[in-house]
């Protein structure tokens, strides 16, 4: 399989990593985790999920710095249109959990830890 094709595959699974997270931070009826904190943990865990995928790609920092800045304003964005719904929330928590979780993305992107997209281009390249 061409490793460019690959790259435009990871690309486009981000993208619909980001439109779940839109879609889910939107609904009125979202899922829940049956734990203490759960919504933040939701939070820390996707906005740390994309990010950290869109770290294999993006390995510049200036591109790194782009993503972080682009997670965490999606981050507040989505806030604000949780309170125009009407029928959810409006939280500086769970602002401040989607910052966190692109921290954390950012922190084990590689070359912290391997970069995914990489070994995956490697073993299907073959």
């Amino acid at each position: 399989m061409n490793p460019i094709r690959i790259a435009g595959y990871w690309k486009a699974a981000g993208w619909m990593l980001v439109l779940a997270i839109i879609a889910l931070s939107l609904t009125p009826s979202p899922p829940h985790l049956n734990v203490e904190q759960g919504d933040k943990l939701g939070h820390l865990a996707a906005y740390g999920l994309v990010t950290l995928w869109f770290a294999q790609p993006y390995t510049a920092l200036r591109q790194r710095i782009w993503l972080a800045a682009g997670m965490v304003a999606l981050g507040i964005a989505l806030e604000y249109a949780q309170r125009a719904t009407g029928y959810r929330s409006f939280e500086v928590a769970d602002m401040m959990a989607d910052a966190l979780g692109v921290a954390i993305g950012w922190l084990l992107a590689p070359p912290r830890l391997p970069n995914l997209l990489s070994w995956t281009k490697n073993h299907l390249s073959r």
